[in-house]
């Protein structure tokens, strides 16, 4: 894990945005297309504020999300919706969007068709995710009810999730294909996110999951 600390939030948004850019645009001069990962959340909106705007072969890049409610993209809690308000405007409009929601009751009936639809665009060139104070990624909640098979090297794509304080139903992408991003990028702000960082270095994934994807990432905090 590499960690980088900024002086002020601001900076560290413009900072990530021009470093996510720059790596796709190396991806996109080896392949032809190339895939970026993001989070939901509110932490994220300034940076894809800003990487909305980069000249970029937006149209050769498909955009995924880390993690989904499973709540149709018209609701106030949907990370597709986020990302396509803040990131997916201006030149990134340009990029295909690949969401993890699909109109059925349930997550479960729906894996599938998602994993089958991302897999190919694996692995994950640029990867985005942030971290809460209880030290989940994505919707790799401690104490989740599928989290170990969300863990396991043979894990599928897609995991459907349900966690005390997590709200709604959840899918997420896996530990596996996280971790098995070319390049991947977590963000944190304040000094609880800090600490709880500081505190998963001595607990097993199973209790901090964040741990599940740090070993190549570089951390960005602010206070």
């Amino acid at each position: 894990m590499k960690f980088v600390d900024y002086p002020d939030t601001e900076l560290m948004m413009f900072d990530l945005a021009d470093m996510l850019a720059s790596e796709l645009a190396a991806a996109l001069r080896q392949n032809d297309a190339a895939c970026l990962c993001v989070p939901g959340g509110t932490t994220p909106g300034p940076i894809f504020d800003v990487l909305s705007g980069v000249k970029l072969d937006w149209d050769r890049v498909t955009v995924l999300l880390s993690d989904e409610r499973w709540v149709p993209e018209s609701h106030e809690r949907s990370n597709a919706r986020l990302v396509r308000q803040r990131l997916l405007t201006g030149r990134a409009a340009a990029a295909t969007f690949l969401p993890l929601y699909a109109d059925t009751p349930e997550p479960e009936a729906a894996v599938e068709a998602l994993a089958e639809a991302i897999t190919p665009h694996l692995p994950i060139d640029v990867l985005l995710l942030g971290m809460g104070a209880d030290m989940h990624t994505a919707s790799l909640f401690p104490g989740a009810d599928r989290l170990a098979e969300a863990l396991d090297d043979d894990a599928p794509v897609v995991v459907p999730m349900r966690a005390p304080g997590a709200g709604e139903p959840r899918v997420t992408l896996s530990a596996p294909v996280l971790a098995g991003a070319m390049s991947a990028h977590v963000v944190i702000t304040g000094a609880e996110k800090r600490e709880a960082l500081e505190r998963s270095e001595d607990l097993p994934p199973e209790e901090a999951p964040i741990r599940a994807v740090l070993a190549n990432a570089t951390v960005h905090w602010a206070p």
